[in-house]
């Protein structure tokens, strides 16, 4: 197990891994296409890292964050579901899939979320905070009391997913009637 580490500039691409990392940071250090399966990560911070096409089966995430990180393709469906909770700042998570995972109280600040599944999520008191979601999938998700207020480009059919107490700006709320095949001006 490694502590309290702090990784800077690292290319894991040539280094063996542990099996857990409790409050390490991770800076600018690149994992891209690495198999990543059966570790944890508890209290870990990601800065400018790139994690893109990581294999996570079974990874745990306890109370890891990811700023300015490029995320892209990880299905984080795959990580292991117990106690999992991260925040994203300024990421990348184009192509990642969160399908059917509980993920309550997430945070999405300012992250590119382009073609992300979300199908069957439970994203309850989740914040998107300046987020692009253009093609992002909602279905069958549970989206009561989360923030979307100065989100964009999201397309989400209230007939399909759970929104009581979900929170819209009126600029955004096109993105809720999108189904409907109607001109708004």
């Amino acid at each position: 197990m490694q502590e309290n580490e702090t990784y800077n500039k690292q290319n894991f691409s040539n280094i063996k891994l542990t099996r857990q990392y409790d409050g390490c940071d991770f800076i600018n250090c690149n994992f891209e296409n690495m198999i990543l399966s059966d570790i944890t990560f508890m209290e870990c911070k990601f800065t400018n890292c790139n994690l893109s096409n990581v294999k996570i089966n079974y990874t745990a995430f306890k109370s890891v964050s990811f700023d300015n990180c490029k995320l892209v393709g990880i299905n984080f469906n795959e990580s292991n579901p117990f106690l999992l909770n991260f925040k994203f700042n300024q990421c990348d998570l184009t192509l990642a899939s969160f399908y059917q995972l509980k993920i309550k109280n997430t945070v999405f600040d300012n992250c590119n979320l382009q073609e992300v599944d979300f199908s069957g999520c439970d994203l309850s008191n989740s914040f998107f905070e300046n987020c692009d979601l253009s093609r992002a999938i909602f279905e069958n998700s549970k989206l009561e009391k989360t923030d979307f207020v100065t989100a964009i480009n999201f397309h989400i059919n209230p007939a399909t997913n759970k929104l009581k107490k979900a929170k819209f700006s009126t600029e955004n709320i096109q993105g809720l009637l999108h189904h409907l095949d109607i001109t708004i001006s």
